[in-house]
């Protein structure tokens, strides 16, 4: 079976999508876990840009780290003053995951007068390695220590009205002359937004990151529990208390099926937090190389938690064995669920289809780098590891999973 799967590997990878796919870096990595051994692999231990397959790691590092709940502020009370931090959490307020609003009902209704601190952000905005005029992608928000509205500005504008959220920024959004295809923009350096519908009178919808600043925030919270707020300098004590609020799964559900990769950058600064009361990536990377991945087959470049970072490089066998340890920490009920399942939810809706599904895992996709990793369950029953890795290629993305479904769909029916 063995030599079977690496021949047609090879025929696949080198007689189809004609010349453009041949030169493709490719490597693939398959393992039984029932039999705890390797079926195939080929160039499985060549390093590619791994995109959103970093998620993965930050998957493992939450399901290490965090508890059932994601903590939400962090806050101490002196007299008649209460001071609370942010803690990353990403989902106050936030419109694609489920949020219980205890956050919001923590701070409305203290009968103490509330003041902000932003002393435990320690990072950047945005991460190392990432495309600097990506500053416009919805993809891309900043990452901030009290995020709201996923630190987005969405739009909607439909028959001559438009809709502005948060509202704070409606004066700051301007419409502009009609254009073939409407467009939201933002000015670089300033929270300045030009919006120029589309000739047609269909509701057209945008969402661009805006601009995170200590004032800023502090307006949107002002505005949002309409009650005043104060800006502190103190620093964050360790006997500071925490208020928790969304339950994980709800917020790793979105990450790894829709590859969110605003959740997963604030998942890992909240990672870090656990372990250095600092907000930022590498604490939570350090620890987790150091006590958790140091036993991988091959030495990880882990550099942000979500894979914009074209730093990052893994092994299609390391990105297994990461894998392998999340299926040992996690009952499948409710490990499979959790991920974009093929022909069903996420990324990979619209491709692996099959009327019992068989793929369950998680896309990565950069210009010119596609991966695919997680479990395959055959006709027989057999839960299997794979990680499928390409990168630099000159053919299209869909050429490069087309070929990706062959090969995948034939271990499914004949392993």
């Amino acid at each position: 079976m063995r030599i079977l799967i690496f021949s047609l590997f090879s025929f696949f990878l080198f007689t189809s999508c004609a010349p453009k796919f041949t030169i493709v870096h490719t490597g693939f990595y398959l393992y039984d876990l029932s039999k705890e051994e390797v079926i195939s692999e080929y160039k499985a231990d060549r390093y590619f840009t791994p995109a959103s397959n970093t998620k993965i790691l930050t998957f493992y590092s939450c399901l290490t780290l965090l508890g059932d709940s994601l903590p939400a502020i962090r806050y101490v009370e002196s007299g008649d003053s209460l001071i609370f931090w942010g803690t990353g959490d990403p989902t106050f307020l936030n419109k694609y995951v489920y949020n219980s609003g205890t956050t919001y009902s923590f701070l409305k209704d203290s009968p103490r007068s509330l003041y902000f601190s932003a002393t435990n952000f320690s990072d950047k905005r945005f991460g190392e390695g990432w495309a600097w005029d990506d500053y416009e992608g919805s993809y891309q928000p900043e990452r901030s220590s009290f995020p709201i509205y996923s630190n987005l500005l969405s739009a909607a504008f439909e028959k001559g009205e438009m809709w502005v959220e948060p509202s704070l920024f409606a004066s700051r959004v301007m419409v502009g002359e009609p254009a073939k295809e409407a467009v939201l923009t933002r000015e670089e350096r300033i929270n300045t937004f030009l919006f120029q519908p589309s000739f047609s009178q269909k509701r057209e919808e945008f969402e661009v990151p805006f601009i995170v600043q200590d004032s800023l925030v502090l307006s949107l919270l002002q505005d949002t529990l309409r009650r005043e707020i104060q800006l502190s300098k103190h620093e964050l004590p360790k006997e500071a208390l925490t208020v928790y609020s969304t339950p994980v799964d709800s917020v790793y559900k979105v990450m790894m099926q829709e590859s969110d990769n605003f959740l997963a950058e604030q998942l890992l600064w909240q990672c870090s937090q656990m372990i250095s009361d600092s907000l930022a990536s590498q604490p939570a990377i350090r620890f987790m190389q150091r006590n958790h991945f140091s036993d991988l087959p091959d030495k990880i470049r882990w550099i942000d938690g979500s894979g914009l970072s074209r730093y990052n490089l893994f092994t299609p066998r390391s990105v297994a064995h990461v894998w392998k340890k999340i299926y040992e920490k996690v009952p499948a009920e409710r490990l499979l669920p959790l991920l974009a399942t093929g022909g069903v939810n996420g990324t990979v809706k619209n491709w692996y289809k099959a009327e019992s599904p068989y793929i369950f895992g998680k896309t990565g996709t950069l210009a010119n780098n596609h991966s695919l990793s997680g479990y395959l369950i055959t006709k027989s029953g057999k839960t299997l590891i794979f990680s499928f890795m390409n990168s630099n290629y000159l053919a299209s993305t869909s050429a490069i999973r087309s070929n990706m479904q062959e090969i995948l769909e034939y271990i499914r029916d004949n392993y």
